[in-house]
């Protein structure tokens, strides 16, 4: 009874959608306008410590900086096989570009070796603005005669140059997965409706992406590819679903309605065990998980309504060329494979089991990056390129950034003076260590006398600004004769100095002007970059890799230098040393978290569909081991992938390819009863060879080609990772999991449990 009334309400919502598809395809073509408008607006965020918890000194000191600080474009040029004395004249014709703030170059080994010079050029702009894209370009057109090589982290053009080569990725995997879909359908036109549906899919995925504010660039490059991946095959279920309810009903509506009611159930279940593995990924400490995790479960939800709202007026719109374009299955038959696998016994098995172990310690051993520079390049990168000669060329440059509270200038000299000294340090740079006159800083107090001797002004002059200073500020007792004790850090007298003269309340002559224009300059470009309302800003340049014990115990090194003068937690030390640790400390608990979930909630649905302890045990294991494999290349090949590689991967991979497994199952378990156990599975492995191949298939090749063709090495190695462990799975379904299903069947059928007391009743 409960089965007959659960088929009437999936039969009732069928033909309620079936009836009323033209208003389906109209809410459709508006959702896909409205999303279509929407795509543009939608943030893209490339910092991957962006989505790191807001409690971690990095993140903490990212959010400080950018509410404080701004980050003028820089790029580091090395350019081969010249003189000094031509590097030098470069460097000064450089120097006159508009927007170039300032090169710096010198006879110094830091800046030329071995027939080499590395120009460090700031500009006085950030990354994007015209002028300084304007200026980049004319520095390219200076050196293309020379052997160059730039290196910038200009965000705007690296994200250009992704999305274009995403753009060929999805190209090339539309043209084969269409192959793929001719070979495996039943009928040509069908597939014009599988990709009419999957552009309706991809387009409501993405536009809603501009409703969660801001995602990653690692999830708004694959999530069009993985999508089409992971859902493509829900509209071949029910295509396929409605050929078969063809040959029963001889009205196209009667069959689409019935192919329906039969397919939600069937998709539905499909899709929980890929929604579970994302569900966990959402639950990551570090926020990527929740980004990538909410992006294609929402597109796994926008496949599902697509399918099950759109498709069947599609079906309807052309049920003539969809029967006129049948065609014969081209699967070859590989029913002697399955009689192969009965008769092998349980070879393959044997095999599997001496690989898992091997498989589980490689996999332990990889050596995971938790930095953008120490992740193994599978694509050429011209930019990563640039960098490794020049960090081949000249000394390894790291930097690193303290934040400390703003206004006690002393303590930043003394700081200052005391990092500089620290062998590690090439460079550091604060407002307490920037010269304006031998052996006097920025931050040093001035009296009257000596600022006016300074910028060569009359002692009138220079009282009555440091009387209206004072006048501002509160500070009266420069009024009443304590002209000569009452002092003035110089950068705050500068300040107060332009805004007078902005003002019209001072007036310079040609000269004055000219001079104070240059170090007005100078001064705003260091203002920007190092003093913010709450927190001034250090730059430090180490010679120090990124990742390592040596570097962390620097950082701590640091914050034993400034311990003494500020209370604890009150200094922040930011840069690629601390994400790396940050990173690193969130992928230990993450990565068993991640694990445990998927496997829990992958197991859970297994129980509820086959309702058998063992049959789902031997469901999950399999594919954990197909993973274990998957994860034992990196070790092999001695590559060193990013941490999210593992995170993201293992749960889209047990979470996805699990449906392979879960489709063999299903088959056995129809056909157990009616035939011997052995030529069950054999005709199951033939029957579900189709569906195993076609999503795996395309699975398979969406990942290779994002790992072969895209060269930012997070998309890259998420992409290899994807696709082979996609292959992984499938060989494993049609290998081992029938031999290990037809071994264990007594286990499986004695842990078989009924679900309700109403079962029993039925």
């Amino acid at each position: 009874m409960n089965e007959t009334k659960k088929r009437d309400i999936m039969y009732e919502t069928a033909a309620a959608i079936v009836r009323w598809r033209g208003l389906f395809i109209l809410l459709f073509l508006v959702a896909a306008v409205y999303c279509a408008l929407s795509i543009g607006r939608v943030r893209v965020n490339s910092d991957l410590t962006f989505f790191l918890s807001g409690d971690t000194e990095t993140r903490r000191g990212i959010t400080i900086m950018e509410d404080n600080f701004i980050t003028y474009a820089s790029e580091d040029v090395m350019v081969a096989n010249l003189t000094y004395e031509r590097a030098e004249a470069l460097a000064e014709e450089i120097r006159g570009f508009d927007h170039v703030f300032s090169v710096t170059f010198d006879d110094t080994e830091a800046h030329y070796t071995s027939s080499a010079a590395l120009l460090s050029i700031a500009f006085d702009g950030v990354d994007g603005d015209a002028g300084v894209d304007a200026a980049k370009e004319r520095i390219r057109a200076l050196l293309e005669p020379y052997d160059s090589y730039t290196y910038s982290m200009d965000i705007k053009n690296y994200s250009k140059q992704l999305a274009g080569e995403m753009v060929g990725v999805v190209a090339i995997a539309a043209a084969v997965i269409v192959v793929i879909l001719l070979f495996t359908s039943r009928s040509y036109f069908e597939v014009v409706i599988f990709i009419i549906v999957f552009v309706f899919a991809a387009l409501l995925n993405m536009g809603t992406n501009f409703w969660l504010g801001e995602i990653s660039m690692i999830t708004h490059s694959i999530a069009i590819i993985m999508q089409l991946a992971l859902a493509i095959d829900y509209a071949i279920i029910f295509a396929h679903r409605y050929q078969d309810e063809c040959e029963r009903f001889e009205s196209a509506k009667a069959a689409l309605t019935e192919a329906l009611a039969k397919s939600i159930v069937e998709i539905s279940s499909s899709s929980l065990t890929t929604i579970s593995g994302l569900v966990a990924l959402m639950l990551m400490e570090f926020r990527l998980g929740y980004d990538l995790g909410m992006v294609l479960a929402k597109s796994i939800v926008c496949s599902l309504l697509t399918v099950f709202l759109l498709m069947p007026g599609l079906i309807l719109l052309f049920p003539k060329a969809i029967r006129r374009t049948a065609h014969r299955s081209l699967i070859p038959d590989i029913t002697p494979w399955g009689r192969f696998l009965m008769r092998s016994r349980s070879c393959f098995v044997w095999i599997f089991l001496l690989l898992v172990p091997a498989a589980f310690y490689c996999s332990r051993q990889v050596n995971y990056a938790f930095a953008d520079s120490s992740v193994t390049e599978l694509v050429y990168s011209e930019s990563r390129a640039a960098m490794r000669k020049i960090e081949s060329t000249f000394a390894r440059s790291t930097s690193v950034v303290m934040l400390v509270p703003s206004e006690d200038f002393t303590a930043e000299k003394e700081i200052l003076e005391q990092v500089s000294a620290l062998p590690q340090v090439k460079s550091a740079m604060g407002l307490a260590n920037i010269e304006v006159e031998s052996g006097r800083v920025l931050t040093d107090s001035y009296s009257s006398r000596m600022f006016a001797e300074l910028l060569d002004l009359q002692q009138e002059e220079a009282d009555l600004l440091f009387q209206a200073y004072g006048v501002r500020h509160e500070e009266y007792q420069v009024l009443f004769g304590g002209r000569e004790n009452y002092r003035v850090p110089l950068v705050d007298l500068f300040g107060f100095l332009f805004d007078m003269i902005d003002h019209g309340v001072v007036t310079l002559d040609a000269e004055q002007t000219e001079r104070l224009g240059e170090l007005r300059r100078t001064l705003d470009f260091a203002l920007d970059q190092l003093r913010g309302e709450s927190y001034n800003r250090m730059l430090l340049s180490v010679d120090l890799p990124v990742e390592g014990e040596e570097s962390r115990a620097f950082v701590e090194e640091l914050r034993a230098i400034a311990a003494p003068y500020y209370p604890q937690g009150e200094v922040l030390i930011v840069g690629d040393i601390t994400s790396a640790r940050d990173l690193g400390d969130s992928y230990t608990g993450d990565s068993l978290l991640i694990s445990l979930l998927t496997i829990g909630f992958v197991f859970t649905i297994l129980l509820v569909t086959f309702r058998t302890v063992v049959g789902a045990m031997i469901l999950v294991f399999v594919i954990q081991g197909s993973i274990w494999i998957n994860f034992s290349f990196p070790y092999l090949q001695h590559v060193s992938p990013s941490f999210v590689t593992n995170m993201i991967v293992s749960a889209i991979q047990m979470g996805a390819t699990i449906d392979y497994a879960i489709v063999l199952m299903n088959r056995y378990q129809s056909l157990r009863g009616e035939l011997p156990i052995r030529e069950a599975m054999a005709r199951a492995v033939r029957e579900s060879f189709a569906t195993v191949l076609t999503s795996g298939s395309i699975m398979t090749i969406a990942g290779v080609l994002i790992g072969v063709r895209v060269s930012d090495v997070y998309v890259s190695h998420i992409g290899l990772a994807v696709g082979r462990g996609a292959f992984c799975s499938v060989i494993l379904v049609l290998t081992v999991l029938p031999q290990l299903l037809v071994l264990l069947d007594g286990a499986v059928e004695k842990t078989r449990f009924r679900l309700s007391l109403q079962e029993e009743e039925t």
